[in-house]
């Protein structure tokens, strides 16, 4: 496994999403929560993987459980860098203090490697939103602090805030999504920052299942990546995935992880439906593209790109505020 360090942080390249552990709106049922997803845990620290992202609003904390609950059984805690995330509805002190001390516990350790405010809140300002994790940090709890969804002005914000460097933003980055490669990866690479790239699969468009006779059922139904119209527009970059992937003996998916990772200060974080599926992820990691493999995917990825894409449906986003408000 690949690691990429900055700000004393080591950081396995490919990572492991857990947005899918125990939420419901992904469809994968309770056997999976239950038993494949703590499965998918050891096999991922077997394989070399550290780096573990949740946040208290998947499956409203029920990621973060199962995430805990496997380490602690099998004394693997110290082999984990841990990565949650809290939504700034309110961002008051006391508030971040009580939602940090509680995904922690849900995670039963003593100290968050990686605290991230998960989506910038317009309503405050940024300085009112990282200023309360500051605290957390000074006083143990936080090792690094991160933001999420923010943009380049943002990141710069919130680095005023905390008065150090904010190690890390984590956002929404593939060949289907070119736009943190502009501005987010070039500050990463020059201040010593870690881009964590979430999607990094585009939701599995990028694997080459989909096109416009097969889309997916599930919450990616509303991403303007599966409607009809960006798929057929996808089929270029998808043909180019396949061809080099065949040339490598990979899959296309491990070809467009190997793309994103052989950026500098880019790790990126797949989520995984089963140990085979991260099994596959993982190897990409040892996948080596060649120049004119790099320049192909960058010429058939700025073709595509096409505009307004989201990373979630807007219903999903707006129930997750609802109940996070409710708390």
């Amino acid at each position: 496994m690949k690691f990429v360090e900055a700000q004393g942080a080591k950081v396995s390249a490919i990572g492991l999403g857990t947005w899918q552990f125990g939420a419901k709106e992904w469809g994968y049922g309770e056997q999976y929560a239950s038993f494949t997803a703590g499965e998918i845990v050891r096999r991922a620290l077997e394989l070399g993987i550290n780096l573990f992202d949740t946040a208290e609003v998947y499956g409203f904390g029920r990621s973060e459980r199962i995430l805990g609950e496997t380490l602690a059984e099998n004394d693997w805690r110290d082999r984990a860098f841990l990565a949650t995330k809290f939504w700034p509805v309110v961002p008051a002190g006391a508030i971040v203090r009580q939602r940090a001390k509680a995904s922690a516990a849900r995670l039963k350790t003593d100290r968050l490697d990686l605290y991230q405010v998960h989506w910038p809140n317009p309503v405050f300002p940024v300085a009112m939103q990282v200023g309360p994790v500051k605290d957390l940090r000074d006083e143990g709890l936080v090792d690094h602090v991160g933001v999420s969804n923010f943009g380049l002005s943002g990141w710069k914000q919130a680095d005023e805030a905390l008065g150090s460097p904010v190690l890390s933003n984590q956002v929404s980055f593939s060949l289907a999504n070119l736009k943190p490669r502009r501005d987010l990866v070039p500050f990463a690479q020059e201040n010593d920052r870690i881009v964590i790239a979430y999607s990094p699969l585009a939701q599995g468009l990028l694997g080459g299942r989909y096109d416009e006779q097969n889309r997916p059922s599930d919450l990616r139904a509303v991403n303007r990546l599966f409607l009809p119209e960006s798929l057929r527009s996808a089929q270029p970059l998808i043909e180019a995935l396949r061809e080099i992937a065949t040339a490598h003996e990979a899959k296309p998916a491990q070809v467009a992880l190997a793309w994103l990772i052989a950026h500098p200060n880019v790790v990126a974080i797949p989520g995984a439906s089963s140990v085979e599926q991260l099994e596959s992820n993982a190897a990409a990691a040892d996948l080596d593209l060649s120049a004119d493999d790099r320049s192909r995917l960058d010429e058939t990825a700025e073709a595509f790109n096409p505009p307004g894409l989201v990373a979630a449906a807007p219903g999903i986003a707006r129930q997750l505020l609802s109940r996070l408000g409710k708390r």
